[in-house]
Parts: C-alpha cells; sequence; structure tokens
C-alpha cells in the first residue's frame, strides 16, 4: 500500500499544491505548526534521509531551493525554517521524505 504522500504525489488524494514539478509536490499542512507550514514532497518514495544515495544528491538539493524560492515568492525573507525530521524520536509522522517550511511566527532554540 502507497504511503499518504505518495498517494499525494500521484493525485489519487486531492490537495491544494502550491507548487509541482515532475520531481517534487509542495502542499500546505493539514496540521500546520505556524503560520505558514509548507511540506515540499518528492514524488519517488524515500522514507527517510537515512534511505538517501549519492545519486539524490540533485533532488534534495532541489527541495531546499524549491523551499528558498517559495520563501521568497511569500516574503517570508525575515525568517523561516526549513525542518527535515528522521525517524519516530526526530517526529517524522509520514515514512516518505519531506522538507518541512514553517513561518510567520517566532522560531525558538533550541527547537523541541
Amino acid at each position: 500500500m502507497a504511503c499518504i504522500f505518495c498517494k499525494i504525489a500521484l493525485k489519487e488524494v486531492p490537495t491544494k499544491a502550491v507548487f509541482e514539478d515532475p520531481e517534487l509536490v509542495v502542499i500546505e499542512d493539514i496540521n500546520p505548526q505556524a503560520p505558514v507550514h509548507m511540506l515540499v514532497i518528492p514524488r519517488i518514495h524515500m522514507p527517510s534521509v537515512l534511505d538517501a544515495q549519492f545519486p539524490h544528491m540533485g533532488l534534495l538539493g532541489k527541495m531546499i531551493l524549491v523551499a528558498k524560492d517559495l520563501a521568497v515568492k511569500y516574503n517570508l525573507q525575515d525568517g523561516f525554517r526549513m525542518v527535515l525530521n528522521t525517524g519516530v524520536r526526530a517526529g517524522q509522522t509520514v515514512p516518505h521524505i519531506h522538507l518541512h517550511v514553517l513561518a510567520g511566527r517566532q522560531m525558538n532554540w533550541p527547537p523541541g
């Protein structure tokens, strides 16, 4: 059975994408942790960053650059956070690599 993010990438689950191309889809998080909370999701299934290999370098870099471009598009340059959770103990709830883009409130440090 495909994971929820694979279903979103295949358009089997209706969502409103804020960005799409052949490699990525970006959606708004349905459980936002900030006023702006987007998820950058690769269309290929990769359970976590632990499964990434050197051939995935371009895709992983593209995830960051698309997040940056969306931050600029949505005028978030005064502060945004990119988070890539890996594993249940780090808060990864969907076993499909994805990058969170959070903004619109003060982010605290350390997180968590």
